[in-house]
């Protein structure tokens, strides 16, 4: 019998997090290709990409994700995935009232134009807080319609992002039952980013495996563990059957009190991976068990 083939994730930069605090993020478009290379040799199939402006600051600007996305392709064959989220600086902010700012819904659509394979899609409302701001991403119904009948149309494979149980069951699940993205249905469970996301559902094995039970038909998932919850809960996901996402977006630190770089993640569950006697996809593989390229809408520029 061939091995079980596991899906690893890389999410390099995000949307939040600083140089400041891991001088080993890569922000601009060189060093982010530089690393997800790395990653990819390392055994990555899937990058999830964030960009920034030349400033560090997050943006969706669709030029800045096109030279991105064309200098990881000259490199490999690796899946691209452009972020529609943003981030909760630069462009994709603007305060509303003191203290409260908007994460921008004209901005997010950009990240749809780069070309890339898939674009994630956050299709729920999340009130965010840290520090002594909060931030709204608002996206009703009818916005991540809007956004799911896009990306169907450009030919994107949607990721779809969620953070609690009633993210998979309302709209999520709407939206697939509509038609909006050809099968198999690729979930992101986001947790532990309970102290920061209002709604969000903190780790635990018991949490994930509710969350597992609740997706649609035909979907295949992988875990976003934030914070020191990465490693157990890729492990987690492991065992249910999932697939492992890593990077400094979703945990700056290798272990207590100890910056991480993106290749140090990813090695370490690569090496997971095979000690439990699986192995780790290639792009190749992950394409066909993601069902890349789709059958409907026009061919991303940067599918293969």
């Amino acid at each position: 019998m061939s091995k079980r083939k596991v899906i690893v994730t890389i999410a390099p930069t995000g949307g939040m997090a600083l140089k400041s605090q891991n001088p080993n993020l890569p922000t601009q478009p060189a060093e982010i290709a530089e690393d997800v290379y790395r990653c990819y040799n390392a055994g990555a199939s899937v990058v999830a990409l964030h960009a920034r402006r030349p400033d560090d600051l997050a943006t969706c600007n669709a030029d800045i994700y096109r030279d991105m996305n064309q200098r990881i392709r000259d490199r490999c064959d690796i899946v691209l995935n452009n972020s529609t989220g943003g981030g909760v600086h630069g462009d994709m902010v603007k305060e509303t009232s003191p203290g409260t700012w908007e994460i921008l819904w004209e901005e997010r659509l950009k990240g749809m134009d780069a070309g890339a394979e898939m674009c994630t899609l956050d299709a729920t409302t999340l009130n965010l807080a840290f520090g002594d701001r909060e931030y709204l991403m608002n996206t009703p119904l009818t916005r991540a319609r809007e956004m799911a009948t896009a990306m169907q149309a450009r030919g994107i494979k949607p990721e779809w992002e969620v953070f609690s149980p009633t993210h998979i069951l309302q709209d999520a699940t709407t939206l697939i039952n509509e038609g909006l993205d050809e099968a198999p249905h690729f979930i992101n469970l986001v947790m532990n980013v309970h102290r920061n996301f209002q709604n969000a559902m903190p780790f635990s094995p018991r949490h994930l495996q509710m969350m597992v039970d609740l997706l649609p038909k035909h979907s295949i998932f992988c875990v976003s563990g934030i914070g020191p919850a990465q490693l157990e809960a890729n492990i987690s996901a492991l065992l249910l059957g999932g697939h492992a996402r890593v990077g400094l977006e979703d945990n700056l630190y290798y272990r207590h009190a100890e910056l991480a770089t993106n290749v140090q993640l990813t090695e370490r569950i690569v090496r997971v991976i095979r000690e439990m006697d699986m192995e780790p996809a290639t792009p190749a593989e992950a394409r066909q068990m993601l069902g890349l390229p789709l059958q409907s809408g026009v061919r991303p520029a940067f599918a293969l």
